[in-house]
């Protein structure tokens, strides 16, 4: 009995350091989540500003596609996938 009472010490113990260790690095952690989130929060527009910039310079831009030719590409892999299954079952 005494033994039983011994190994749940030990175990409430270990448990009390681990549920500490769980809040230090939780606090920890906090430090450097908390900080992106304000970065991004105060420099919003200046972040926006920059990746329209860079989407120029390096022509990132496409010019809007037709709901035509998205259903020739969405046809055309339909028909790919198709001919894919049937040589499977072929095989």
């Amino acid at each position: 009995m005494e033994e039983l009472l011994q190994e749940n010490q030990i175990l409430r113990e270990e448990n009390k350091k681990l549920q500490d260790e769980l809040i230090k690095t939780k606090e920890h952690l906090k430090k450097y989540t908390d900080n992106t989130k304000r970065y991004y929060e105060k420099n919003k527009e200046e972040i926006i500003q920059k990746v329209k910039e860079y989407k120029e310079k390096t022509n990132y831009i496409s010019p809007p596609v037709s709901q035509e030719v998205i259903k020739e590409r969405n046809k055309r892999a339909y028909l790919k996938r198709k001919e894919k299954l049937k040589e499977l079952e072929n095989i």
